[in-house]
């Protein structure tokens, strides 16, 4: 029974659209900090991307250019260039940026608050290192048959054991690495590394006059930390040269409440069919601020295939939705983006 037939006997799971609380909780937030107010927050299926740039500039477009914005941002990293493209438009909209982090603000997105004037981190707010894993075509295979990212991190670890190991006899580390991992994902994953600091360098750029003081942060974030996910603490971040400061209880507490509303809109929403079989409905990105929110939701079948031991998608009807408030009443509407 293929999944459009099974999806007429099972109702399929649908994750509400919480967007009357969470304008409440961004209206006080601008009450709070002075300025205009933006929510980006993705769920752990969710990841920063080049379309969250078109969707930040409709966002940015219907609420207009401010002297302040203070941007809340939750996720765990994503496309490293879109978070230089996401600092450019951005500093396009405001003269000062702030970024307020209640929890974690890691890989691509740690990169974003690197292009603010000013980092506010709660107790539970970490920022973390940002050297680059690739997911390559010719990435090695896990049990499940999908390609595993390989970063630049281990492989110098990889050949710094292997030495270790094989002290004196005088062969090649990388002979013994080509029948696991292809020389072409070991050249493309050291090219990404190369990208990853020079970013780091150019979103610094926006405020920090200092490119030497710009240079020893993104050396420290690429290469100094033994796991890509090293929390960075507001210590830390003091430490390695970062204008952090402790964010206001008050402010804190209001953020995890919102991030507590946009973890319900982002809930899982699998609807299983049978064991091959199932539905994913699941709002992945959102993007909030004053009288609208951009979110992208899932919304597609997955079917496992057995010979090749993988799922594939099926009927992806996935799209961006917007809603906004005219007057008293809100509407929601396809936001087409390709």
């Amino acid at each position: 029974m293929n999944p459009q037939s099974l999806s007429r006997k099972i109702a399929v799971k649908k994750p509400p659209v919480l967007f009357d609380k969470t304008q409440k909780i961004i209206t006080a937030m601008e009450r709070r900090l002075g300025g205009t107010f933006l929510a980006y927050w993705n769920s752990h299926n969710g990841s920063v991307c080049h379309n969250d740039v078109v969707a930040l500039y409709e966002l940015l477009g219907a609420i207009g250019p401010s002297r302040k914005v203070a941007m809340f941002i939750k996720s765990d990293g994503g496309v490293s260039t879109a978070a230089l493209r996401i600092v450019n438009l951005l500093r396009q909209f405001t003269g000062r940026l702030e970024m307020v982090l209640p929890l974690e603000c890691a890989s691509a997105a740690t990169m974003i608050a690197l292009g603010a004037d000013e980092i506010q981190m709660g107790p539970l707010a970490y920022l973390t290192a940002v050297d680059t894993s690739l997911t390559h075509s010719l990435s090695p295979v896990d049990r499940d048959n999908d390609r595993v990212s390989v970063s630049q991190d281990e492989l110098l670890r990889a050949v710094k054991a292997w030495h270790k190991e094989n002290r004196g006899a005088g062969s090649n580390p990388f002979a013994a690495l080509y029948p696991h991992i292809h020389p072409l994902v070991i050249g493309a994953v050291d090219r990404a590394t190369s990208l990853s600091t020079m970013l780091c360098e150019e979103i610094l750029s926006f405020h920090m006059k200092d490119p030497k003081k710009a240079r020893a942060i993104s050396k420290t974030l690429n290469s100094s930390y033994p796991s890509h996910g090293y929390p960075i603490t507001l210590k830390e971040a003091l430490r390695i040269g970062l204008k952090v400061k402790p964010l206001d209880p008050g402010v804190n507490d209001l953020l995890l409440e919102l991030n507590e509303l946009y973890s319900e809109m982002g809930q899982q929403a699998l609807t299983d069919y049978d064991e091959q079989n199932y539905h994913d409905n699941e709002i992945r990105n959102i993007l909030e601020g004053p009288g609208v929110q951009i979110y992208y939701q899932s919304d597609k079948d997955w079917h496992y295939r057995k010979e090749e031991r993988r799922w594939v998608q099926m009927n992806d009807n996935s799209s961006w939705r917007k809603t906004e408030r005219h007057g008293k009443k809100t509407a929601t509407s396809v936001f087409h983006i390709r």
